[in-house]
């Protein structure tokens, strides 16, 4: 059983930085596209970033230049970098891993929660 644990979220003022981890465990996800979402209240689950078995990275616009998405295969953990943060930045984060074959992701954390205040 695979568990995806994210990490690191917190309250932070606008222009700010933080680093959200998560970390997984039960099956190494080496050869996984490693992603990073975001849900506020009332809206559905975006897309933020991604991040392929071989570190190719793809960005939503939003977050684009301020973002950085990584990953550590040796630890199974993938990271996101958020710096500049804005107050439309605050949602809940979630990370999520996607087999190559896999249309959706196979496998969410429980999600951690980003708050910008201005």
């Amino acid at each position: 059983q695979v568990q995806l644990v994210e990490s690191g979220g917190r309250l932070v003022q606008a222009g700010g930085s933080l680093r959200l981890s998560c970390a997984a465990s039960g099956r190494a996800l080496n050869n996984y596209i490693l992603c990073w979402f975001r849900q506020d209240p009332g809206n559905q689950r975006d897309l933020v970033a991604t991040i392929t078995k071989n570190c190719v990275t793809n960005y939503a616009d939003s977050v684009k230049g301020r973002f950085t998405i990584s990953r550590d295969n040796a630890k199974n953990i993938v990271y996101l970098q958020m710096n500049s943060l804005k107050v439309e930045d605050s949602a809940v984060y979630y990370c999520a891993a996607r087999a190559f074959w896999s249309s959706s992701p196979n496998y969410w954390g429980q999600g951690t929660q980003v708050t910008v205040s201005s």
